[in-house]
């Protein structure tokens, strides 16, 4: 993931990967952030080994500079938080938000995406157009994308977390894009264009890994607040999902988070037939 800078670790048991962690740390902003990812073999839990791991990520994270260490934990729906109950909060990390994690499956209806995608029943539909595109979009896109991508880190809803805004520009753009190729990535991204401005004020993204293929992964999707009222949400979700289910038929699923206080998308995605499959939770401990 271009921007940022890792520390990995794993632990050993003769020569045998018992454990691991993964500290991403971000190098444009958000400075004082690190993002832990902390895994232990499920039999060998509960002798020690995630705490070692974890204090020696905290002590890699404070030796950076950073001042926030942020861990997700996630359980199916019907489940408990297990992770963070008994692992994550005993360590002095706390809950900073929880998402909501469901699934769209594919194929859907297409006439139906086709409707919601034209903005049938939104007065003055014919104010915003679609548009798709695969893998780099247009570059006289890019611009805006910056945009929409800045006010992703102000706009949407963020709960207790300890995020600034970031900054973004045409290169950043670019180089998310060229990193997931880079990756086996492909990326479908629908943007709203102002009929009256020419600028993009929603987007979405959706990415399918080489790895994968019958999954997609829903990835940021923002409408700027100052042309909410219009349904872009669903109206660029519905074409992405159209377009994804044309273009490559082989995917049967779309995954998406979205924060349990987002009403407002939460309505968008059951409208568009995703179900909650499972949670999400955000946790972080401050380092002194």
């Amino acid at each position: 993931m271009p921007g940022y800078r890792f520390v990995d670790r794993v632990a050993l048991d003769g020569g045998d990967v018992v454990g691991m962690t993964a500290l991403a740390m971000p190098s444009q902003d958000n400075l004082s952030l690190a993002f832990l990812m902390l895994t232990v073999r499920p039999e060998r839990r509960r002798e020690g080994i995630g705490s070692m791991l974890l204090d020696d990520a905290l002590a890699s994270a404070r030796a950076a500079g950073r001042t926030v260490v942020q861990a997700d934990t996630e359980w199916v729906a019907g489940a408990q938080d297990e992770s963070g109950q008994f692992f994550a909060a005993p360590r002095g990390f706390v809950d900073a938000q929880t998402t909501v994690r469901s699934a769209m499956p594919l194929p859907a209806d297409a006439e139906l995406l086709r409707a919601y995608a034209g903005g049938d029943g939104v007065e003055d539909a014919a104010a915003f157009t679609v548009e798709t595109a695969w893998d780099l979009p247009p570059q006289e896109w890019l611009a805006d994308l910056a945009v929409l991508e800045q006010r992703m880190s102000t706009d949407a809803p963020l709960g207790e977390t300890s995020f600034e805004e970031e900054v973004w520009d045409v290169a950043r753009v670019e180089r998310n894009y060229r990193w997931a190729a880079d990756a086996g990535r492909r990326s479908l991204t629908a943007v709203a264009r102002d009929g009256s401005t020419g600028g993009l004020v929603a987007f979405t993204v959706l990415q399918v890994p080489g790895h994968e293929p019958t999954l997609a992964y829903q990835h940021d999707t923002l409408v700027l607040r100052e042309a909410r009222g219009n349904r872009l949400g669903l109206r660029v979700k519905a074409a992405a999902a159209l377009e994804l289910q044309q273009a490559l038929p082989q995917v049967t699923r779309v995954r998406t988070w979205n924060a349990d206080d987002n009403r407002h998308m939460l309505a968008v995605n059951t409208e568009l037939g995703y179900r909650p499959e499972g949670y999400l939770r955000v946790w972080e401990r401050r380092l002194h």
